[in-house]
C-alpha cells in the first residue's frame, strides 16, 4: 500500500469538492475569493470564506469591482472563522490563505483538520487611499482579476 492510499498521508489528487478563502476580516479578499469562486464552480465545489478577525463591513468598492463583472456580492456577510466553525463546522478539502495573518491561523486549524492549505499572498487594495475614486477601484480590480485567474486554474476540473 503507497502513502497515498492511506487517506490524509499524501497529496490529494483529483477535483477540490469544498474550498474555504480566508483573510482578515472577510471583507475584501476572502468575499471576492468566495465570490468569484461561486460564481464560476458554484455547482460543482462547496465554496465559503472566512476572516481571523470582526469588525470590518463589507468593502463598497470590492462589490462594485465584482459587479463590473456581473458577479453580485452585495449580500455577503461578513464573519469570523469562530462563527463559520460553530455554524457549520469546518470541513473543506483545501484552505486557501490571501494574508499572512490568515496563513498563520489555517495552518493552526491543519492540527485538527485534514486539510490542504495554500497561501496565495495578495495585496490589500484597502491601504490604497489617495487618488481619484477610479484609480483606488483600479486596486480592487487587480485584486479581483487575479483572484479570478488563480480560481480558474486552481478549481477548474
Amino acid at each position: 500500500m503507497t502513502d497515498d492510499a492511506i487517506p490524509g498521508t499524501g497529496p490529494k489528487k483529483g477535483r477540490v469538492q469544498s474550498v474555504l478563502f480566508m483573510c482578515n476580516f472577510n471583507a475584501v479578499r476572502s468575499l471576492a475569493a468566495e465570490a468569484i469562486a461561486r460564481h464560476y464552480f458554484g455547482k460543482s465545489t462547496y465554496v465559503q470564506s472566512a476572516g481571523v478577525r470582526s469588525g470590518e463591513p463589507s468593502d463598497p468598492f470590492m462589490i462594485a469591482a465584482l459587479d463590473e463583472i456581473g458577479i453580485d456580492a452585495s449580500r455577503h456577510k461578513p464573519r469570523t472563522i469562530e462563527q463559520l466553525e460553530d455554524w457549520e463546522g469546518l470541513n473543506f478539502d483545501l484552505i486557501i490563505t490571501l494574508s499572512p495573518e490568515a496563513h498563520h491561523r489555517a495552518l493552526e486549524l491543519t492540527h485538527t483538520l485534514a486539510a490542504d492549505v495554500e497561501y496565495w499572498p495578495t495585496p490589500d487594495p484597502t491601504l490604497v487611499q489617495d487618488g481619484t475614486r477610479d484609480q483606488r477601484l483600479d486596486g480592487y480590480r487587480d485584486v479581483r482579476d487575479g483572484l479570478t485567474y488563480r480560481i480558474k486554474s486552481r478549481l477548474k476540473g
